[in-house]
């Protein structure tokens, strides 16, 4: 292979509400936790076992941002593509320390809410058809179809010119 992938993709819910912090340049970083919880049946025992892993999470991203901001509130479940980096720091105390973070840069990384209306302590801040503005179709409310009247004429007069082929 020519190259490398740095990718991560996680389905989980945040630990906490987002924080948002501004750098003396304008720039904006949206923070949280996530976790994902791997769950089994122990074979011996029949007794269900949970793992769960805790992510930190950094969204660079302005857009982003904003939406985790405006609509993520802790409980939320989210669906996050991002990429690792870790960061060496000195901590209070003069230790250096690093962290691994899954990071959305700012013109990478994609956001999906996964919470239904009504799920989660954010349930008000959605729009009044639970949407975010926009819907899928599977959420959209059923359409009445009425069948349409039969055109009178010959059949050449019935057919769309349109068709591209």
């Amino acid at each position: 292979m020519a190259g490398s992938v740095n990718k991560v993709i996680l389905i989980g819910n945040l630990g906490r509400d987002p924080e948002v912090r501004t750098f003396p340049s304008g720039d904006r970083v949206v923070s949280f936790s996530v976790a994902t919880t791997e769950s089994w049946r122990d074979k011996n025992s029949g007794e269900r076992k949970d793992r769960t892993e805790w992510h930190n999470v950094q969204i660079f991203n302005e857009n982003l941002g904003k939406i985790a901001e405006q609509y993520c509130r802790k409980g939320s479940k989210v669906y996050l593509e991002g990429q690792l980096q870790t960061r060496e720091y000195t901590d209070k105390d003069g230790n250096q320390r690093k962290s691994t973070e899954v990071v959305l840069q700012r013109f990478r990384g994609e956001l999906t809410l996964l919470d239904s209306k009504g799920g989660g302590r954010g349930e008000g801040d959605y729009d009044s058809d639970g949407s975010f503005g926009r819907s899928s179709p599977m959420e959209r409310a059923p359409v009445e179809r009425r069948p349409a009247a039969a055109p009178a004429g010959r059949l050449s007069e019935q057919l769309d010119d349109d068709i591209p082929f």
